[in-house]
């Protein structure tokens, strides 16, 4: 008996999709952050303009200074508020830091039921903030 429920266990187990949890959700924003922060470093480090891309239906961020990709998981809905002109140029899906730090901002939400995150990018300082958002 005992063999036959160990037997469904391991048959049914893997079956049932395993959400997001709140605290998971925390450090998936702590991730974008950390690699939207290392976006801006490298701008002010090598006094040139780097370009965060921000592809929210695939709920993909992609690190314009090493190319570092963060796919985040299909339970996660992914918002983006992104500025549509950068200086005097149009952009699409980026978030632009400049070499004095400073940036055309943006703010990412990260949201599952009951649970949502967003990170702040301060158009002006270029710094970058995750707050507990809504749901």
């Amino acid at each position: 008996m005992l063999a036959i429920i160990a037997l469904l266990a391991a048959i049914v187990l893997p079956a049932i999709p395993r959400a997001t949890s709140r605290a998971r959700l925390e450090a998936y924003a702590l991730d974008v952050a950390a690699l939207i922060t290392q976006d801006r470093n490298a701008a002010v480090r090598g006094r040139t303009q780097v370009a965060t891309r921000v592809v929210a239906p695939a709920r993909l961020i992609v690190s314009g200074s090493n190319g570092r990709q963060l796919r985040l998981p299909d339970d996660v809905a992914v918002d983006a508020l992104l500025a549509a002109r950068c200086g005097d140029r149009p952009v699409v899906g980026t978030i632009n830091f400049f070499a004095t730090g400073s940036s055309c901002g943006g703010v990412i939400a990260l949201r599952r039921p009951g649970a949502g995150y967003e990170v702040r990018v301060n158009w002006l300082t270029g710094g970058v903030e995750v707050v507990a958002g809504t749901p």
